[in-house]
């Protein structure tokens, strides 16, 4: 077996292990030219507030290679506390596009909460779209996420 054979045998193992544990693992993120990850809108927000709340650049922590901004020092807190809990499925990219296969970016005030997940489209029109069948498109971008994000 190759270095990069064991290397991508270690990370699908350590992959798996935090799926088993219930943690699953972000390692990629969408973010724009500035570094800000869903355009500087805050993570928390969506689950605490039930809204697309834009982040403060006073209240700002990088986390997978981006800068993640929060409109309080308290949902900062509890950002830092639990990063994966918080952060959009499939990196923040369009969950539309990822259930058809592909990347695309996002439009962080098209959003849906699902079974305690965070999920944004390209823009509402897509979310519309992305809405009627939900659970498959879920299902698909799923199964595809592994594919695209290596």
């Amino acid at each position: 077996m190759t270095r990069r054979e064991m290397t991508k045998a270690a990370c699908l193992l350590w992959s798996c292990a935090l799926l088993l544990a219930g943690t699953e693992p972000v390692d990629v993120v969408n973010r724009g030219k500035d570094g800000l990850a869903l355009k500087g809108y805050d993570a928390v927000a969506y689950f605490k507030d039930g809204a697309a709340v834009k982040g403060n650049p006073s209240f700002q922590h990088s986390w997978m290679g981006a800068t993640w901004q929060f409109s309080s020092a308290a949902n900062l807190a509890e950002f830092q506390a639990n990063p994966a809990k918080y952060a959009p499925r499939f990196g923040g990219y369009c969950a539309w596009a990822v259930s058809k296969n592909y990347t695309a970016d996002a439009d962080p005030r098209a959003w849906k909460i699902v079974d305690g997940k965070l999920y944004v489209n390209y823009n509402k029109d897509v979310q519309k779209m992305w809405e009627k069948d939900m659970g498959e498109r879920i299902r698909s971008a799923e199964s595809n996420w592994p594919k695209l994000h290596k």
